[in-house]
C-alpha cells in the first residue's frame, strides 16, 4: 500500500474520529438530561409530569424511527443554518448529533430505570431531595449501564459517519465511496473496512472493560 493511500486513510480516520467525538459529546449533553427527565417524570416518580413524559417520549421515538440517511438528507436546510454549509466534516456533525441525542436519551432512561427502586425509597426515607437522589443514588448506580450504552452509541455513530460520506460528509465513508467504489479500487475499500473493524473492536473492548470496573456488584 502506497504512502499516499496511508496518508488518505490517516486523514479520513481523523475526520471520522472528529465527527464521532463531537456528535457523541453534544448528544450526551443534550440527551443525558432528557433521558434523566424521561426516567423520573412518569406518574408517581420524582418529577411527576406524565403529559411531558408522553409527549417527549413520543417525539424521541419518532426521531429514532427515521433511517439515518433519510434524516441526514431531510435536515439539510437545518444543517446549512447551523453549520453554514451542508457539505463537509463539520456539517456532518449536525445530523449525527440529531440522530445520537434521542438514542442516548433512551439509553440513559433505561439505565436509570434499571436501578433498584428500593435504593430510591431508602434515600427518600433519609430525607434526600430529588436532585440528591439523582446525582448521589441513581446516576452512580446506573453508571456501568450508561458506559455500555455510550459505547454502543459510539459504535453506532461510527457506522453513521461512514454512511454520511454518501452525502459529502467526509471521513472513512467518503474515502471508501470516492476512492474505493467510484474509482474501482477494491484495495482502498478493503483498507477502509479493516480500519473500521479495528476501531470498533478497540472501542467496544475498552467500553466493556470500563463498565466492568465501574460495576460494584462484580467486585
Amino acid at each position: 500500500m502506497s504512502i499516499q493511500i496511508l496518508s488518505l486513510l490517516a486523514d479520513a480516520a481523523f475526520e471520522t474520529g472528529y465527527m464521532v467525538l463531537a456528535a457523541l459529546s453534544i448528544g450526551t449533553l443534550l440527551g443525558g438530561p432528557l433521558g434523566i427527565l424521561l426516567a423520573t417524570s412518569g406518574r408517581g416518580e420524582l418529577f411527576e409530569m406524565p403529559i411531558f413524559n408522553r409527549v417527549v417520549g413520543a417525539f424521541v421515538n419518532a426521531t429514532r424511527s427515521i433511517p439515518f440517511i433519510i434524516l441526514a438528507v431531510a435536515i439539510i436546510p437545518f444543517t446549512r443554518f447551523v453549520a453554514g454549509t451542508s457539505i463537509g466534516t463539520s456539517a456532518a456533525i449536525v445530523p449525527l448529533t440529531v440522530a445520537a441525542t434521542p438514542f442516548i436519551a433512551r439509553i440513559i432512561e433505561g439505565a436509570v430505570r434499571s436501578v433498584d427502586a428500593g435504593l430510591t425509597e431508602a434515600a427518600q426515607a433519609m430525607g434526600a431531595n430529588p436532585l440528591q437522589i439523582i446525582f448521589k443514588v441513581l446516576l452512580p448506580e446506573a453508571l456501568p449501564a450508561i458506559v455500555l450504552g455510550l459505547t454502543l452509541t459510539t459504535v453506532l455513530l461510527i457506522g453513521y459517519s461512514a454512511m454520511v460520506g454518501a452525502v459529502g460528509g467526509g471521513g472513512l465513508g467518503d474515502l471508501g465511496i470516492r476512492y474505493g467504489y467510484q474509482r474501482f479500487r477494491p484495495d482502498i475499500m478493503a483498507a477502509v473496512v479493516l480500519v473500521l473493524i479495528v476501531v470498533v473492536q478497540v472501542i467496544q473492548s475498552a467500553g466493556d472493560r470500563l463498565a466492568r470496573r465501574l460495576n460494584k456488584r462484580v467486585r
